[in-house]
């Protein structure tokens, strides 16, 4: 196997026992990035040089016992996790491209764990949209079928990642930015409990964490980025969680319908209902549940968001704005249309939304869910729905966790007839992140039809 596609456990262990280092692995992520790079177009900023000269850096101290957590391990992060010395676009032309005076949180625990980080990766227009859709970027696309989105926003993560451009790869999620791309490029993608890995410039729903080809990845992943950060009120001390869970007795509610948004894909729906039927066998007790959410929670969280990238975006100056891509500018024009009532019931609404996730979980252990109700669209479309006036119809199954602060990660669950990765999504209570990742290594473990990963 090329070592660039070695989890980061097995490249750890090897590096400890001295069969592999890590200047020989960067070298064949890059040679693989030089192979895939211009159909997939999933990095932003890469640093070839310095992350050879960090990877020798992590030879060393391989060598004289003072190494890392990460040590060695490539990894990329997304673009609007600031890095020292890299702008951060956010995914549009009309972002001033003044560079980044220090690194993030997330990307600091990661340096200082020794891990490499040799790239940032691609996002769509401010973050806003499910797909790699980009005015400053170029087009994503998914390594399982170039003609398909590899998702959004953490697009160029999600691509990279099943790619093989290294094991870990970093994305933020503020209504499944994490988990649509990972559900349609066939990885582990967690949104944790909110706070754990602090963002620096937090605001509501918004999270940061890894997509990775495996559960055992994303937990160490979760573990180095984990923990309080000043520059972010919002972040919280260590959790105590631990990478296990009884399957047996677990009470599991099963989720396939919605309520609202785009209607579920049968092949979705089939592959979903194989993993609860795993975890049935196993010993759990699942139980299909009603949706959780409604349309007026959807449309108010529509709102809501309307008029924050309105009022964003009507802050720049006016050449500025028109770069903006088009199908953005659309959405926010009814932004004016909405009265201070609107935008104030849209924001409770998000509450509403929160409040219906916590009473599931009074009940159950796990809501296992798809965690989108289509595969993967066509890459040159913005929105699955190809209409600004619809942006959210497929975030149904993946938002309410963001606004509620719950844990939830995907995990392939099978594959449409056309060979596209169908992810399943598993939420369970706060501080439970790593429980959640096990049982996604769980399910990813028993899964009958298991296949390689894409090579173009």
């Amino acid at each position: 196997m090329n070592l660039a596609d070695l989890t980061a456990t097995e490249l750890l262990a090897k590096y400890r026992d001295g069969s592999v280092s890590p200047v020989e692995v960067i070298e064949d992520v890059l040679t693989r990035v030089d192979q895939l790079e211009p159909q997939l177009c999933a990095l932003y900023a890469p640093d070839p040089a310095g992350a050879r000269a960090a990877a020798h850096e992590s030879e060393l101290r391989w060598r004289d016992g003072t190494s890392g957590a990460l040590d060695g391990v490539p990894v990329t992060v997304k673009e609007n996790i600031a890095t020292r010395g890299t702008p951060v676009p956010q995914g549009t032309a009309a972002t001033a491209l003044t560079p980044a005076t220090e690194d993030a949180p997330a990307a600091a625990r990661l340096r200082a764990a020794g891990a490499v980080i040799f790239s940032k990766t691609t996002m769509p227009e401010y973050g806003m949209l499910s797909s790699g859709v980009s005015t400053f970027h170029r087009l994503t696309r998914n390594p399982w079928d170039v003609t398909k989105t590899a998702g959004g926003s953490s697009a160029g993560a999600a691509a990279a990642a099943a790619a093989g451009y290294g094991p870990i790869h970093v994305g933020t999620d503020i209504g499944g930015s994490i988990r649509l791309p990972a559900g349609w490029c066939g990885l582990v993608g967690l949104k944790p409990t909110h706070g754990r890995i602090a963002v620096g410039n937090p605001y509501a729903g918004r999270a940061i964490g890894p997509l990775t080809r495996t559960a055992p990845d994303a937990a160490l992943a979760l573990q180095v980025m984990s923990g309080y950060d000043p520059r972010d009120h919002t972040s919280i001390p260590l959790a105590s969680d631990v990478f296990e869970v009884d399957v047996e007795g677990l009470r599991v509610a099963l989720l396939l319908d919605a309520g609202v948004g785009l209607p579920v894909d049968p092949e979705v729906t089939a592959a979903v209902s194989s993993a609860a039927a795993v975890l049935e066998k196993a010993g759990a007790i699942v139980d299909p549940i009603t949706p959780i959410i409604t349309r007026d929670m959807l449309d108010g969280l529509d709102r809501f968001w309307r008029i924050r990238s309105a009022t964003d975006i009507a802050a720049l100056p006016e050449e500025r704005r028109a770069k903006v891509l088009p199908q953005i500018r659309e959405w926010v024009s009814t932004a004016s249309d909405l009265t201070a009532s609107d935008v104030f019931d849209g924001y409770s609404q998000m509450g509403a939304m929160a409040a219906a996730v916590g009473r599931v979980f009074t009940t159950y252990d796990v809501i296992l869910s798809p965690v989108a109700p289509i595969t993967a669209f066509p890459a040159e479309l913005a929105y699955p729905t190809d209409d600004p006036g619809k942006p959210f119809e497929h975030i149904a199954f993946t938002v309410p966790y963001n606004m509620s602060q719950h844990p939830a990660t995907t995990v392939n669950a099978g594959w449409s007839t056309s060979g596209l990765p169908i992810g399943a999504q598993l939420a369970v209570p706060h501080h439970q992140d790593l429980r959640a990742l096990a049982l996604a290594d769980y399910l990813d473990t028993h899964r009958a039809d298991t296949r390689p990963w894409p090579t173009l």
